[in-house]
């Protein structure tokens, strides 16, 4: 196979003028190319407002290595990176192996176990994919809050109620990142994730998706429980404790709890599996309008064939700290993310569409048990509580908001301006200032002051703000061997919430990753 990189052509262009302009770059006669696939694809807006998309393409031709020679070096030869499954190990296999969560880390780790005769059993504290949105919704509209399915909860994981970004930072030689998305579009997301260069799929299509999946890891052998929480280990006896009163004993119990699961972490801490605390990022979500930031970053107000403009902004600040754009969500909704009564935590979400009339992001800074005032292991857990706590308070269990400019002054705000909050759950006017610590309150403010330098208009006075958003990432990391487990040889720390992954796909990677694990140290059994 044949690849061409850099071609580059207006965003309103059709598949025609796509294959000629292939054609004329690489210097091929029509009848030599055989097909043509979209391997990437990324807008060039650096001479806004004309917008271009830039292309890799695969081709099958005829005659390849003549094809090759008279481009003149614009052609390369691939090789496609096809994951491989490992082989099988030769350790007897006694007891089946146990997935704990069914987010992405979770579901991909069982469908990988379920593929090879593997038989998992996933568990899952919170409820089906379908019950658990139900459950969001109703939550979104009276704020009784279900502690066990929730935004962070459910199958699904925390990234179902999201954007639903799917691009990652892994480097990633075995072809684990390509698999993920094939399996995505295998089960329902759309064929453009593959070559999109920040690819989406949303929170409608991710409620699809993941219950595809579970289908195909039940046909396959697995099996699920649902609102079932393991409450306790037993290390020495390789067992589970479930609700408190069921002993489910494994020879791999695979921990892919997700971020906020600080329940298990209390109880992993307490049972001396080996963690330490980790540093995340705290901070809002910050309301723009979807329209002014089109405008910004395409420089016309007409969107064209590009959707919702999307944004990533970074500030280093005098006082040494970084503040960064997090998890942003054109034409999105911020909501209300809690998981824990008396706290309250914020997130951003999209649908695929993005046809929100707000954009929203995070504005963070990274936070260390300098901040937290301790070097314990659950400090950073502790320090994101606190600040849910205050949250929480200041709101009166609704989501606090307060414009930028009275966040500045640390004034409640009495109305708003230009912005009208997209917001899913209940809210009203707070003191989102008072939620943090002086230095990180003064962090924010002149990071969105900052960035109102690179677009036009990112601290108005009008714009946003809501709090607090403290589910960035784990604030804890389990131990893990290069075996893949943990202090006790049958327990296997895995995704976001063990501290190895950060996001859908990456976690997803790690999921398969243990799974290898699994498949190379135990033999599948006939029958578990």
């Amino acid at each position: 196979m044949l690849r061409i990189s850099q071609l580059k052509l207006p965003v309103e262009h059709t598949e025609a003028q796509l294959k000629k302009k292939l054609l004329k770059t690489a210097h091929i006669k029509e009848q030599d190319l055989k097909q043509f696939f979209i391997r990437k694809r990324s807008v060039d807006g650096r001479k806004k407002p004309e917008l271009y998309y830039v292309y890799t393409v695969d081709l099958i031709v005829a005659n390849e290595e003549h094809v090759k020679k008279i481009s003149k070096g614009k052609l390369q030869t691939v090789q496609e990176k096809n994951y491989h499954i490992p082989e099988h190990g030769a350790k007897k296999l006694r007891k089946r192996p146990v997935v704990i969560g069914s987010g992405p880390a979770g579901l991909f780790c069982a469908y990988l176990l379920a593929f090879e005769g593997y038989e998992p059993l996933v568990i899952e504290r919170g409820a089906p994919v379908r019950e658990r949105q139900k459950v969001v919704e109703q939550f979104w509209k009276d704020g009784i809050l279900n502690t066990a399915s929730n935004v962070q909860f459910g199958e699904g994981g925390a990234g179902t109620f999201s954007d639903g970004k799917l691009n990652t930072l892994v480097k990633d030689k075995f072809g684990r990142n390509r698999f993920v998305l094939e399996t995505f579009v295998k089960f329902g997301a759309p064929e453009e994730i593959l070559w999109e260069s920040k690819p989406h799929i949303g929170t409608d299509i991710l409620i699809e998706v993941v219950e595809r999946m579970r289908e195909e890891i039940i046909r396959l052998g697995g099996e699920f429980l649902f609102h079932s929480q393991v409450t306790d280990i037993l290390p020495k006896e390789n067992c589970l404790i479930v609700n408190g009163c069921h002993r489910i004993e494994t020879d791999a119990a695979v921990f892919a709890v997700g971020h906020s699961a600080r329940d298990t972490f209390q109880m992993l801490f307490d049972r001396n599996v080996a963690m330490k605390s980790k540093s995340f990022a705290i901070g809002v979500r910050a309301e723009h309008r979807q329209d002014m930031i089109d405008e910004a970053m395409y420089g016309r107000k007409e969107r064209g064939p590009l959707g919702a403009a999307a944004y990533k902004l970074t500030a280093q600040l005098e006082n040494g700290r970084g503040v960064y754009t997090f998890c942003m969500c054109p034409g999105g909704y911020v909501v209300n993310a809690s998981s824990e009564q008396g706290r309250l935590a914020v997130n951003g979400m999209s649908y695929h569409d993005r046809a929100g009339e707000n954009a929203n992001s995070a504005v963070i800074v990274t936070v260390t048990k300098d901040d937290y005032g301790s070097d314990h292991p659950l400090a950073g857990m502790e320090f994101q509580r606190r600040l849910e706590k205050k949250a929480w308070e200041e709101g009166g269990g609704n989501v606090p908001i307060q414009r930028f400019a009275d966040f500045c002054t640390g004034t409640i705000s009495v109305k708003t301006g230009n912005v009208t909050p997209n917001i899913k759950g209940k809210y009203v006017f707070g003191n989102v200032r008072n939620i943090f610590p002086p230095e990180l309150a003064e962090s924010i403010e002149s990071g969105i002051r900052a960035m109102g330098k690179k677009i036009k208009d990112f601290d108005h006075d009008d714009v946003i703000l809501s709090g607090v958003e403290s589910r960035t990432s784990s604030p804890v990391k389990i131990f893990r061997k290069e075996d893949f487990t943990s202090s006790f040889p049958w327990i296997y720390p895995c995704g976001e919430g063990a501290g190895y992954a950060g996001g859908i796909t990456s976690a997803a990677m790690d999921g398969m990753k243990v799974a290898e694990a699994i498949i190379k140290t135990f033999s599948a059994p006939d029958s578990v």
